[in-house]
């Protein structure tokens, strides 16, 4: 038998690591048909039945003010899983059980996991299981997603209420009488109207609050809608207040009743470990410049001895022994020199020139996972969101721009989340500022040829500048081409808890696995192409002198441009334009076209032959200049969709690439002025 179960619970409540949890290495992510919310599905373990894990977005509510609140309701509705797993964290039970409440109005099976019963236990309080079970009238069962007890039991009952299917009582009486009374009078109706295919209580409920969608969704008479409004506002003019706010203050009036006998809160005044840590990391004076400290330790042990030496490690695995072996078995099966050349030159020079980073890269994400895990990050959100308030940003464009550091694409696609139309473009404009990974290849290269002793610190001020410009042009378009104020900000702080290391190792991969997709795929291609037309001129001859090539001709157009910059050499002109494709491409560029004519050659030649073309000034100046100029082919076309305007589409981009160059002309020209190099 095949069973489908989705998970469903708050953002914090530790959904994703009970995902982890139960499917392991089965899971894949994707988008959801039609938009950008990342969907997580994978294959339970552990079970002879095939159960398919949906881990839907993090939600508050099934009220329809998001895109992520929308794909949770439709898919419980329309795809209709054998079982929700509704995870509710046992610290914040009173919230979390408010989507309990929705969610047994839709009259599904549901199982309830108590997550986080580690934490209730170490703060000194107490859930009775039996009560709630009592009083709600689903399964619950305790565990603890970091710890990974109680999953196993989950899965069990979940597994048998798929196999014996028990809807979720959807008739609790959550309201008083006064509302009962009208939902039941709005159920007779639609049981006359639209007949017993549909869950009429949820039905009559989301009719009085006024949801739109829902009302969109079904052919009402206007008669029938006009009965329903009439109820609607005999109990808002009863109450004095909206329907929605009525239902929702009867929820949590219940869920307080229930509470009242399942749950003892420890009364004690100490403050919680969270708090005390709290108190140190959210300081108004210390705060931000502890994060920019932990930011800077983290540079240094990435890119310090143990990253140097993870480059010069697989350099020499991947150029020597794999070319050399390469180009020895081509020569002895009779290949030509010009498949030799293509394959060792072109293939796997360009794409080793990229794998050579993935220890780094890798080791980024592992201690940006850390911080993400432990709770780290949401308070490093909640302190920046007051310093950006300070010079007119909106707090919550906070998260996408955090998300950049990782992708522009779906950084880009985050800011949806805005709901003012202002922010949400200033956010999109912004974001890209915010050095993705893929940028992290070229700051290796140009750190480690001309800032050896210093690579770290180099690195991470080039990630700071990157902040700097950001905050500037926010303060610049604000101030102008988008006035308005910012919207209000509100973040939910985690308790603090220790990472796991299978939930790091799982969070370092699903965010790495990309960029070694991208260098089998894109890079590989772009390699090709690139060997190509730096070997060939227009008329198809081969070219001894590169500069005679085709990339040769159209570096030298181009090259000026760049030349008040520092860095007016065809090559480097060339690298910026293919880096529009993807920015790895940018030191895929710069070793073939610096391209060594001898098997075996490594990144130390390349060093040499930047050398040449570069000092320490340039170095930094090209360094600024790929940091913030438009970013790659996919970024754009995200940019194009979000804005769904060619004007802001093409004035984001030519803002970027426009203060990409000043910045660098900045840099090279005050440098210039100061002898710096």
């Amino acid at each position: 038998m095949k069973y489908t179960f989705a998970l469903v619970g708050n953002p914090n409540s530790g959904k994703t690591t009970i995902f982890n949890e139960i499917t392991g290495s089965t899971q894949y992510v994707g988008n959801w048909p039609g938009v950008t919310v990342e969907k997580k599905e994978g294959k339970a373990k552990k079970f002879k039945e095939e159960i398919k894990v949906v881990d839907l977005p993090g939600i508050y509510s099934l009220s329809p003010y998001s895109m992520e609140e929308m794909i949770a309701r439709d898919y419980i509705i329309e795809e209709k899983p054998d079982v929700v797993i509704n995870i509710v964290e046992g610290t914040n039970i009173e919230r979390n059980l408010y989507l309990t409440t929705q969610l047994m109005e839709l009259g599904v099976p549901i199982i309830l996991a108590l997550n986080m019963m580690d934490a209730v236990d170490a703060r000194g309080d107490k859930i009775h299981v039996e009560i709630l079970e009592k009083a709600l009238g689903v399964k619950v069962v305790p565990t603890s997603g970091r710890k990974g007890t109680g999953v196993s039991e989950l899965m069990e009952k979940a597994l048998d209420l798929a196999q014996n299917p028990k809807k979720a009582p959807s008739n609790n009486r959550f309201y008083i009488e006064r509302i009962e009374h009208v939902i039941s009078k709005v159920e007779d109706l639609i049981q006359k109207n639209l007949g017993g295919e549909y869950n009429s209580r949820w039905l009559s409920i989301k009719l009085l609050e006024g949801d739109m969608k829902v009302t969109e969704k079904y052919s009402l008479s206007e008669n029938f809608l006009a009965t329903i409004k009439y109820y609607r506002e005999k109990m808002e003019e009863k109450y004095d207040n909206d329907f929605e706010t009525i239902i929702a203050d009867n929820r949590y009036r219940s869920i307080s009743k229930i509470l009242g006998n399942a749950y003892k809160k420890n009364t004690s005044t100490s403050l919680t470990l969270s708090d005390k840590i709290d108190k140190v990391v959210t300081h108004r004076v210390i705060a931000i410049p502890l994060f920019l400290f932990l930011m800077f330790g983290i540079f240094q042990i990435t890119f310090g001895g143990f990253g140097s030496f993870t480059i010069d490690y697989l350099d020499v695995l991947l150029n020597e022994r794999l070319g050399g072996l390469v180009a020895r078995g081509l020569e002895v099966a009779g290949g030509s020199p010009l498949l030799i050349a293509l394959v060792v030159y072109g293939i796997i020079a360009g794409v080793g020139s990229i794998l050579i980073f993935v220890p780094q890269i890798m080791l980024l994400f592992f201690f940006l996972s850390i911080l993400e895990d432990s709770g780290y990050m949401a308070r490093s959100a909640f302190v920046m969101d007051r310093f950006l308030r300070k010079l007119g940003l909106t707090g919550k464009s906070f998260i996408p721009l955090l998300m950049g550091f990782g992708c522009s694409v779906p950084a880009v696609m985050a800011a949806r989340t805005l709901e003012n139309e202002k922010d949400r473009k200033l956010t999109i404009i912004l974001t890209p500022f915010m050095s993705c990974g893929a940028r992290l290849p070229i700051y290796a290269l140009f750190a480690a040829a001309f800032f050896s002793q210093n690579q770290s610190l180099v690195i991470f001020s080039i990630y700071l500048l990157g902040i700097v410009v950001a905050v500037l042009s926010g303060i610049l378009l604000k101030k102008t081409v988008l006035k308005g104020d910012a919207a209000p900000f509100v973040m939910e702080l985690p308790p603090y808890r220790i990472p796991t290391f299978k939930g790091l190792m799982i969070h370092m991969w699903d965010r790495g696995k990309g960029f070694i997709k991208k260098a089998g795929t894109v890079i590989f291609a772009a390699s090709v192409v690139i060997w190509f037309f730096q070997t060939f001129s227009f008329s198809f001859q081969m070219v001894e002198n590169p500069q005679e090539s085709i990339l040769g001709v159209l570096g030298g157009v181009i090259a000026p441009i760049f030349s008040p910059l520092g860095f007016g050499d065809w090559r480097s002109s060339v690298a910026l334009l293919t880096g529009l494709v993807a920015k790895e491409i940018v030191v895929t560029t710069m070793g073939i076209l610096h391209g060594m004519g001898e098997v075996g050659e490594n990144s130390a030649e390349l060093t040499t032959a930047l050398q040449s073309v570069f000092t320490p000034l340039k170095a930094y100046s090209f360094m600024a200049f790929t940091l913030l100029y438009m970013p790659c082919i996919a970024a754009f076309g995200a940019i194009k969709r979000e804005m769904n305007s060619w004007k802001w589409t093409l004035f984001a981009v030519g803002y970027q690439t426009g203060i990409a160059w000043l910045v660098a002309f900045l840099i090279f020209q005050i440098g210039s002025l100061l002898k710096l190099g």
